[in-house]
């Protein structure tokens, strides 16, 4: 009688899915660098594929390294009741859970909302619990990035610093983002357009701003009125009221992210104007709430999931090699055309 068992998968099963040899599969696992990209990919691919899951305790003996890395999430105390329903924060996990999780690397979410949980995460990864850490600071006084820094750790930062810094970090180009916006609200013969801006202490929202704000000029617009919000939909609402309250006759806006154009759509409909017909409206990111909105949203795209999954392999760079000098990557926006504009 035949007994029927439950076998995992090799690495040699990996490299016949993936065409290489079983010394490529295992050096794309471990990490090891100058193996060709496309490979990789491939071998990621492969790895999915036939359900692999490397031997974390052998490999950290080999290695010295735990196989994974922390995901910190640092702002103000009131920041963490959104941080499970804001958009970006999902597409952020996303596209790095979806390069790690191939790789058989584990992240560990940490939330820094206060001094006592920032050192209570230093000293985690001073003690080597995980190999390194993305950093997604919300608030540019924010001490965290240079904290970490100086700890030690291979540390990689969603977005520029605020502060000049010795750390790696991936962004993508904000005022030209803006620019796009700008560019498109003319193009459909916007005459009185108006922003409202994220919050700009935050180097992201006032990039976008001063980007819309020099596009606009280019194209003769000395003055646009601006209200400032918080990236939330409630307060894209408060600032469309006082923007129809005071200027009336604007028949294009431009927001600092989907959620504040999500809001604000809601006013401007409340008040009888016809969207896009009375109003234009373009927005920042392409996050689900650009989908949501009625009419769906024009909206510059902010490519997170990649720029989130490139943190994940700029971080495994540093990780292999401490000697790494620190990088910058850069995406370019595009514009997503849909009904609102």
């Amino acid at each position: 009688m035949r007994e029927d068992r439950l076998v995992s998968p090799t690495l040699e099963d990996v490299a016949r899915a993936a065409g290489v040899s079983r010394a490529t599969v295992s050096r794309v696992i471990n990490g090891i660098r100058n193996v060709d990209p496309e490979i990789q990919e491939t071998v990621r691919r492969a790895v999915a594929a036939v359900g692999y899951v490397p031997n974390r305790a052998a490999r950290s003996l080999v290695t010295g390294k735990t196989g994974s890395i922390a995901l910190v999430v640092s702002g103000a105390g009131h920041f963490f009741a959104r941080v499970f329903t804001d958009p970006f924060f999902g597409r952020v996990v996303s596209g790095i859970s979806g390069h790690l999780r191939p790789l058989g690397v584990h992240l560990v979410l940490m939330l820094a909302e206060a001094a006592d949980a920032r050192a209570q995460i230093i000293d985690y990864l001073r003690q080597g619990h995980v190999d390194g850490a993305i950093l997604v600071s919300t608030h540019p006084e924010d001490p965290l990035p240079a904290q970490l820094v100086e700890s030690g750790p291979p540390v990689v930062l969603f977005a520029r610093p605020a502060q000049p810094i010795r750390i790696s970090y991936v962004d993508v180009a904000h005022s030209a983002g803006a620019r796009l916006a700008a560019d498109h609200l003319i193009a459909r013969g916007c005459q009185r357009v108006a922003t409202i801006s994220g919050p700009l202490d935050v180097p992201a929202s006032l990039e976008r701003q001063s980007g819309f704000r020099e596009a606009m000029a280019r194209h003769g617009h000395a003055y646009i009125p601006s209200v400032e919000g918080n990236f939330t939909q409630e307060s894209g609402e408060r600032a469309m009221e006082r923007l129809l309250a005071e200027h009336p006759d604007i028949d294009g806006l431009f927001t600092g992210n989907d959620l504040m154009a999500q809001g604000a759509l809601l006013v401007a409909q409340a008040h009888g104007r016809r969207v896009p017909d009375d109003l234009a409206v373009v927005g920042f990111d392409d996050s689900s709430a650009a989908l949501a909105c009625r009419p769906p949203l024009t909206t510059v795209r902010h490519p997170v999931e990649d720029m989130s999954a490139e943190m994940a392999r700029l971080l495994l760079a540093h990780i292999e090699d401490p000697d790494r000098r620190v990088t910058s990557v850069i995406f370019e926006p595009e514009l997503v055309i849909r009904q609102s504009a």
